[in-house]
């Protein structure tokens, strides 16, 4: 069994208030999940009004599959909501 891991830390310049970080972190949450089946939540940084660390989990039988998809999921999140990603990690693990 592999996990594969993704962790993104984002800014979110233009949020005012939690409730507008709230808006894109969940958007960009549900995108995830629905596009690539992955398991996906808001890991750290939750007071920030200008940041949003989000985690997100696959497991497959594969580590090259598993990665792959996180970088898909990676280029999602960076394309399609016009985020800045200030860190992000890819990593499997083997159990």
């Amino acid at each position: 069994m592999v996990v594969s891991m993704l962790d993104i830390v984002i800014e979110l310049p233009e949020s005012t208030s939690l409730k507008d970080k709230r808006s894109v972190v969940s958007s960009v949450k549900h995108r995830l999940r629905n596009k690539f089946r992955v398991s996906c939540a808001e890991v750290d940084l939750l007071d920030s009004l200008s940041f949003a660390e989000i985690g997100a989990a696959l497991v497959s039988n594969s580590k090259e599959f598993g990665e792959s998809v996180m970088h898909k999921a990676l280029a999602v999140a960076e394309d399609e909501f016009g985020l800045r990603v200030h860190d992000a990690q890819i990593h499997s693990e083997i159990y």
